[in-house]
């Protein structure tokens, strides 16, 4: 038996390439001419002579030394050859460390591109490589723990973007759900950081919401003195409530102004990819005063594709900015009225003031998809016939708004 004085004061004679000092079951340390001093445990797997590396002395000492040779003959025990596991552990770590957070990233982005809309996964890549990748990006996604990534998120905040962190607080969530599935890390930190992080400043699309000032609204298009183009798609925005990138990429193929339907494409919905390919259209009633609006311009636009072609070529559709430069001219801020706050505008007065209108109904013509598990199955041509109806009371309440003429009652409950 081996003594931790002998390890210390062991030498190899001149003359040998090596010397062994033998300790119990196995355990030897080997001891070389310039002085070096390893540890090793000799086995016989398969009748054959083996032996597993346990160290260096006197960094690993005799105590420890013969700790491991103990660990190593459990696991000699279990059927599973010490070495063998050695190197089946190394190359595991090596790949461990190969696999790191944006490495697995991508590939999540990869499997999902195809089902997600073309500008979710830009924004969804971006947000990654602008604000994550280069903080954790490199690290093995094993080590990266709740503080790291709060760090990251964190980060994200200091700029003031409290939403953006929000957002790839959710977004990592789903690349470590999907490293967990693939057994590449074993935990999640997002979940844990969602009361870390600030609360999102509650954010609404300035609209008007009250009826007289939306009667002060229309009389101010009324007397829009711009161009006949903006004035119809101010008058438009108004009368269908639809996304403001739909008003302005209005296309007159599909216009049907004998049957009074604007339908849109599903391609040009705000929808997913699987739906923008496989949907149906989303389908807007017009009422008289729109098909009026659109025959009054038709003259003007209708040579071309666009119903509102760009002022400078009509090659492409009017600016995303030109609604809004209208409402500036016609004196209403941005903290007064958007092109986004006609679908509020019209949400909020048609729920409140026009009776006998369903919830349902509102949500259809507005084009928000259903959650639940009826979601997928929600068809957006559903109500058709109360849509109809309901978009000709829209316009005419917009037309008693405009004259000033008593307005209809709250809905009692």
């Amino acid at each position: 038996m081996l003594t931790d004085t002998a390890c210390r004061n062991a030498t190899c004679p001149d003359g040998l390439k090596r010397r062994r000092l033998t300790d119990a079951g196995g355990l030897y340390l080997e001891v070389s001419p310039a002085g070096a001093k390893r540890w090793f445990w000799k086995f016989y797997p398969n009748g054959k002579e083996s032996r597993l590396a346990l160290g260096s002395y006197p960094e690993t000492s005799l105590k420890s030394a013969r700790q491991a040779r103990d660990d190593a003959r459990k696991t000699r025990l279990t059927g599973t050859n010490p070495v063998q596991q050695r190197k089946a552990n190394k190359l595991a770590a090596v790949a461990s460390s190969a696999i790191t957070f944006e490495a697995v990233a991508r590939a999540f982005y990869d499997t999902k591109i195809d089902k997600w809309s073309p500008s979710y996964g830009e924004r969804w890549i971006e947000r990654m490589e602008k604000d994550l990748f280069p903080i954790i990006g490199t690290l093995p996604i094993s080590t990266i723990s709740a503080p790291l990534l709060l760090h990251a998120l964190e980060r994200v905040e200091k700029r003031g973007a409290f939403e953006t962190a929000h957002t790839l607080r959710q977004t990592a969530g789903q690349v470590f759900r999907h490293a967990i599935v693939l057994g590449y890390c074993e935990l999640n930190p997002a979940p844990n950081l969602q009361d870390a992080l600030k609360s999102v400043p509650t954010k609404h699309m300035s609209a008007v919401l009250e009826p007289a000032k939306a009667g002060e609204l229309m009389r101010a298009i009324d007397s829009y003195s711009g161009q006949p183009s903006t004035r119809a798609a101010l008058l438009l925005s108004a009368l269908l409530f639809q996304r403001p990138g739909n008003i302005r990429a209005m296309e007159w193929a599909w216009v049907d102004l004998d049957d009074a339907m604007l339908a849109i494409p599903a391609a040009s919905m705000k929808r997913n990819r699987k739906s923008k390919i496989n949907g149906r259209p989303h389908l807007v009633p017009l009422a008289p005063q729109a098909v009026a609006v659109m025959k009054e311009l038709h003259p003007l636009t209708g040579r071309g594709k666009f119903v509102f072609p760009s002022l400078l070529t009509g090659e492409r559709c009017m600016s995303e900015n030109t609604v809004r430069a209208a409402l500036r001219r016609m004196g209403y801020s941005n903290e007064e009225m958007t092109p986004h706050g006609f679908r509020a505008m019209a949400r909020t007065l048609i729920g409140e003031r026009l009776p006998n209108v369903l919830h349902d109904v509102i949500e259809a013509q507005l084009a928000h998809a259903k959650s639940g598990p009826l979601g997928a199955a929600y068809d957006r041509a559903q109500y058709m016939e109360q849509r109809v109806e309901m978009m000709k009371l829209w316009a005419d309440y917009l037309d008693v708004l405009r004259t000033g003429a008593k307005v209809i009652a709250f809905k009692t409950a």
